[in-house]
């Protein structure tokens, strides 16, 4: 097998399980060195443990790989700095940022608090701009970087009871644009991937009912294992051309998603007026609406 990172530094967050781990493996397989961070916190992002961390690394060393763990808090600025410092001390260097920590307060909007909505940006958003920015000054020196930032369906799409996560989501891949387009001339790239995986992350979605049932089983099919690919191929010499773009990874099927582009227009010389938007714009526009949908409304076949 070719080992497509070979002697690449690439620091994976929140890794300690579920899809990081699986980054953490499979780019670790392909000859990259690792930093695998995670804070060994709940799904809602509570308490610490160093385990998880810890554990990667020993299954990565013990394949005859290269990592070292990092418990640090991406909410946190100084400790975004600080694991990109570590990776820097350990290795040498930082090829790949894979920003992939992440918490959950799913909550309906009109019940959710100020803390929920926020707790979940800080670790989410302002996560991924703390550790790309820590890494973006060692890219730039040396004329090479990668970012792998983890949005989601429910972000680009929609969900219920997730306006705290959905924004942060969408967030990101406004966020991942931006850095590709403000790096580009220094030959660092920025991608997302947004992903379809069972973990505790979705571990957390009700099963009240049959239907909620259903999906979740559906999604179980869906391993973390099937996400890592795309990440090590992103990460590698061999995407240098792909740059600002996002992909779905769906099981077995790999998507590259949309981003926002005009979809119809109206004009009127002398300008609109609210009576003439009424009469005249706005049912001229109504037949191209984007409908009221969820992310299982699109993607509504069997994962195959």
């Amino acid at each position: 097998m070719a080992a497509m990172v070979e002697g690449k530094v690439v620091l994976v967050t929140g890794a300690g399980g579920g899809i990081g781990r699986d980054i953490a493996l499979l780019m670790a397989q392909h000859g990259a060195k690792i930093v695998v961070n995670d804070v060994g916190a709940s799904v809602a992002g509570e308490g610490a443990d160093v385990g998880p961390a810890q554990r990667v690394v020993d299954e990565i060393v013990a394949a005859g790989g290269e990592a070292l763990a990092n418990t640090d808090s991406v909410s946190d600025p100084g400790a975004a700095a600080r694991m990109v410092e570590q990776a820097v001390q350990r290795f040498g260097r930082i090829d790949c940022v894979v920003n992939n920590a992440g918490i959950l307060r799913d909550r309906f909007f009109h019940k959710m608090s100020a803390e929920e909505f926020d707790s979940v940006l800080k670790v989410h958003l302002y996560g991924s701009f703390y550790v790309s920015r820590a890494a973006a000054n060692y890219f730039k020196e040396q004329g090479a970087g990668c970012y792998i930032h983890m949005t989601s369906t429910s972000g680009l799409i929609g969900n219920l009871g997730q306006a705290n996560y959905n924004a942060a989501k969408l967030g990101i891949m406004a966020l991942s644009k931006s850095i590709a387009l403000d790096m580009e001339k220094f030959n660092v790239r920025s991608n997302c991937v947004a992903p379809f995986a069972f973990s505790r992350m979705i571990g957390a979605i009700p099963t009240d009912t049959p239907e909620q049932q259903a999906r979740v089983e559906k999604i179980k099919q869906m391993t973390p294992a099937k996400i890592a690919p795309i990440c090590v191929y992103l990460a590698s010499d061999q995407a240098s051309d792909v740059n600002a773009q996002v992909f779905a990874v769906r099981n077995n099927e790999i998507f590259l998603m949309s981003q926002p582009r005009p979809i119809r227009s109206v004009q009127r010389s002398e300008g609109w007026t609210p009576e003439s938007l009424a009469e005249h714009g706005m049912p001229a526009l109504k037949g191209s609406f984007v409908p009221m949908e969820r992310s299982g409304d699109v993607f509504t076949w069997d994962p195959v």
